[in-house]
């Protein structure tokens, strides 16, 4: 009988592509079992390939961009059209403009990065002709609010002597009014549909700055002044517009940039999967599945709360689909993963080694990690054909 395998795994942050590790899992795979039938469906969760992988499944376009980086640098981003739409829609990924992978690790302040590119790229989208933006937040590399994401589209962040402010999320505990008669007036007339993690909170002890801030480089102190320069954001955003980002869910995602997605520029927020499963045909491959393996970069007691190898275990949990999550890291509070449907999870590195290691043999660590987990899996499966046997 063929052995049929999902293949559903995220990116690994700085390292892999979602493509990318879906192909070094094939490899292994079939190191261990050649006869193996694999589908591969690398996931987006609104963060880095969430548009190569919609565009890819639609059979869309592709458009590069120069944009602003989130540290003041050009960088080469891109716009992504959908393939067979009736209105043409346009795919953005806020990563490619403002990903903390664009940071350098000595310049990684939230303080100062900025998503001044991301306003760029709509911009861009609403030239080449979009009528709606599916916007996909994640892996971010700054805590500004999306203030430059709404600057870029003519939203003017001013202080109290009425200058307007410099980029940056520490730049907002100066900001006293919002100004938005010069925003692009294009914004009115189509949609805008943002794809967050549900889970991500803009203000509060659960707020963007204290659970994401120190990831991105911010000490303690930068820290607490960011979640300020938050809270002064969502009142003026309420003053100016009369909408509640502070408590809305996934105003959080991106460094807050679902806050200004929903407050500053008349777009919707959507849970990340809501969106992206419109156009990833991945329950049908589970359901004629024997088997799905998952990854990710870092496996822990947040994966539960909207990352893939969850999600993907929900959904072949509820197909009767054994699965099985490789990771770099395996951290606190991993068991959790167990009661959403993961059923055995590994790390993919086997000694201690430096985070520079760790990144480069990614890909040949990643191959074995899942040749080892099949052949575990096939010699259960010879043991209790044998038991069977034997009875």
């Amino acid at each position: 009988m063929p052995f049929r395998v999902v293949v559903a795994p995220s990116g690994f942050k700085e390292s892999l592509s979602a493509e990318q590790a879906a192909d070094c899992i094939e490899k292994g795979v079939l190191r261990a079992f050649p006869g193996s039938i694999l589908t591969k469906v690398p996931m987006a969760d609104g963060g880095e390939g969430f548009t190569r992988a919609l565009v890819g499944a639609t059979h869309g376009t592709i458009h590069p961009v120069t944009v602003t980086g989130p540290v003041g640098q050009p960088v080469q981003a891109f716009v992504g059209f959908l393939g067979g739409c009736t209105e043409a829609t346009a795919v953005i990924e806020m990563a490619s403009a403002a990903g903390l992978s664009l940071v350098p690790r000595d310049r990684r302040n939230p303080c100062l990065t900025t998503s001044y590119g991301v306003g760029e790229l709509v911009r861009a989208a609403l030239d080449l002709g979009a009528e709606r933006i599916l916007l996909g937040c994640g892996d971010s590399g700054i805590n500004d609010g999306g203030a430059g994401m709404a600057q870029a589209l003519g939203v003017r962040l001013l202080d109290a002597d009425g200058n307007e402010l410099d980029r940056g999320g520490a730049a907002l505990t100066q900001l006293n009014r919002i100004d938005i008669s010069a925003r692009d007036p294009r914004l009115a007339h189509i949609r805008i549909d943002a794809a967050v993690n549900w889970h991500n909170q803009l203000l509060g002890e659960r707020g963007v700055a204290r659970v994401f801030g120190p990831q991105k480089g911010a000490t303690p102190q930068q820290v607490e002044q960011l979640a300020a320069a938050m809270e002064i954001y969502a009142v003026c955003i309420e003053n100016t517009t009369g909408l509640d980002v502070g408590s809305a869910p996934g105003a959080g995602a991106s460094g807050g940039l679902g806050a200004a997605v929903l407050g500053l520029l008349c777009g919707s927020l959507h849970p990340r999967y809501e969106i992206v499963m419109q156009y990833l045909e991945i329950d049908d491959y589970i359901r004629d599945a024997d088997l799905v393996i998952t990854a990710e970069g870092s496996l822990d007691g947040q994966t539960p709360f909207g990352k893939v190898p969850a999600e993907i275990a929900r959904r072949a949990k509820k197909a009767g689909v054994p699965v099985v999550a490789l990771a770099g890291t395996i951290g606190k509070g991993v068991r959790l993963n167990l009661d959403c449907g993961i059923d055995a999870f590994a790390s993919i590195l086997t000694r201690p080694c430096s985070l520079e290691d760790a990144i480069s043999s990614a890909p040949k660590l990643l191959a074995r990690a899942a040749e080892d987990a099949v052949r575990m899996i096939m010699i259960g499966t010879t043991l209790r054909l044998s038991m069977a046997k034997a009875g």
